[in-house]
């Protein structure tokens, strides 16, 4: 009876505990790409609200609410051990499935290679097609990145290459442009450049109220413009007065700057350069990073990235196979072809036999539709146009769970914490468990 009474009075105590408002401060976000770790978020039972340094990414992501916490197959509710053995089942007999999304956590990322070596997948993280701009030009000459430490202390002018920041990361100025510096007496007189496209909002704008100098042109123009800043670097000749809209003289003075500067930066977002051969861009823009470095002062580039996992599926991929997340392993071991592994090119072609989408972050990033065997291992909330086979919702790494996530400059992985008990499983152990089902 006195055991009976005491498992009673846990599991009341245990209730009780779960549904109660707590705080929770120094919170990391997997979701922005630049190693946010400030967020204060209340926890009501399983919702969340975040009410201390949220931005227009990080505080949608995390208060998503949970609206599936049981598996389907064909849309019908079942158990999770009936939805991964319906998964082991359709994957049984493919010749080559592929793995698209690859949108998790550390762990997740090494489930899902097992995954793919145990059945002879294809991985391709789904922000691929603008990392391969930068990986192009990495592997074929190169390049000096820096990292987010070293913006915060020593840039003193930033450009920005045919990207928004304030977009892709809202608070990146407030963290890393204007704040105390280590080598820097005056953050606040820093110089921020945007070439090709403006900012959407005001954060480059310095405390002292100095605006970014803004020089705007076409995004298919950039590689025009980026081959004269190059050349005016290097001080050869330009005989043109204008290139796509920008006087020369325009770009003369933000060669002198970059040389006269300290330490500057170029920044740009890979999947921004939407245009042919964007990767020779990024070759160029790092190519005039080296020059600079040869002119007595310091420059580095800091390429944008980090959302969605793509930064830890590439890191994963890497030290496990020693290649980016678009990796096939239908050989029996892993082969790297930025071009030929595309998942949409194969499952456009009829090459794949099976796709599996794995995303535990974004609710609004679900799988291409195909009349493929399809297996979603997705955040709470996903909806499709078409159902899946099998859809089993995962715990999103950083609120459901601990784990591990690299931000966009690589160096670091950021610790995440477990904000709630949600009852769902990781994205880690449903791979694991559909690669033992096989």
């Amino acid at each position: 009876m006195g055991l009976l009474v005491q498992h009673c009075l846990e599991t009341i105590y245990t209730k009780l505990k779960g549904s109660l408002m707590t705080e929770i401060t120094e919170v990391p976000s997997p979701f922005c790409g630049i190693g946010t770790d400030d967020l204060t978020i209340r926890v009501d039972g399983i919702s969340l609200k975040v009410i201390e340094n949220g931005c227009a990414v990080n505080t949608p992501l995390f208060e998503q609410a949970i609206t599936d916490t049981s598996p389907r197959i064909n849309g019908s509710p079942v158990s999770l051990d009936a939805a991964v053995n319906k998964a082991a089942e359709l994957l049984k007999n493919t010749k080559l499935p592929v793995i698209g999304g690859c949108a998790s956590d550390v762990n997740g990322m090494r489930g899902l290679l097992a995954l793919a070596d145990r059945c002879g997948a294809v991985v391709d993280n789904m922000n691929f097609v603008g990392a391969r701009n930068n990986f192009l030009a990495l592997q074929d000459s190169g390049w000096m990145n820096t990292t987010l430490a070293e913006v915060k202390n020593r840039c003193d002018l930033l450009l920005v290459i045919g990207s928004d920041v304030e977009a892709f990361a809202p608070r990146f100025f407030e963290r890393y442009l204007w704040t105390e510096a280590m080598f820097l007496e005056d953050s606040s007189q820093r110089q921020v450049i945007y070439l090709g496209k403006a900012p959407s909002g005001d954060a480059s704008t310095s405390p002292n109220g100095n605006k970014a100098q803004v020089f705007e042109c076409g995004t298919a123009d950039l590689p025009e413009v980026m081959a004269v800043l190059r050349a005016l670097v290097k001080q050869q000749p330009i005989h043109a007065e204008s290139v796509a809209g920008i006087a020369v003289a325009d770009l003369k003075a933000i060669a002198d700057q970059l040389k006269a500067a300290n330490y500057s930066v170029v920044t740009w977002a890979a999947g921004a350069l939407t245009f042919n051969q964007a990767e020779l861009t990024v070759q160029m823009l790092s190519e005039m990073v080296k020059d600079i470095n040869n002119q007595n002062t310091r420059c580095s580039g800091l390429p944008l990235a980090g959302k969605e996992g793509d930064q830890t599926a590439n890191q994963v991929c890497g030290w496990t196979t020693g290649y980016p997340a678009r990796t096939r392993f239908s050989r029996g071991y892993p082969e790297y072809d930025p071009f030929l592994n595309d998942s949409r090119e194969l499952l456009a072609n009829g090459e794949a036999d099976a796709l599996v989408w794995v995303h535990a972050f974004n609710v609004a990033s679900v799988p291409p539709v195909t009349d493929l065997p399809t297996i979603v291992v997705g955040r709470s909330g996903m909806t499709f146009s078409k159902e899946p086979d099998v859809f089993i919702p995962v715990g999103t790494p950083g609120i459901d769970h601990a784990g591990h996530a690299y931000r966009m400059d690589n160096v670091v992985a950021i610790r995440l914490k477990k904000l709630r008990e949600s009852g769902l499983p990781s994205t880690a152990e449903v791979l694991k468990a559909i690669e033992q089902a096989l």
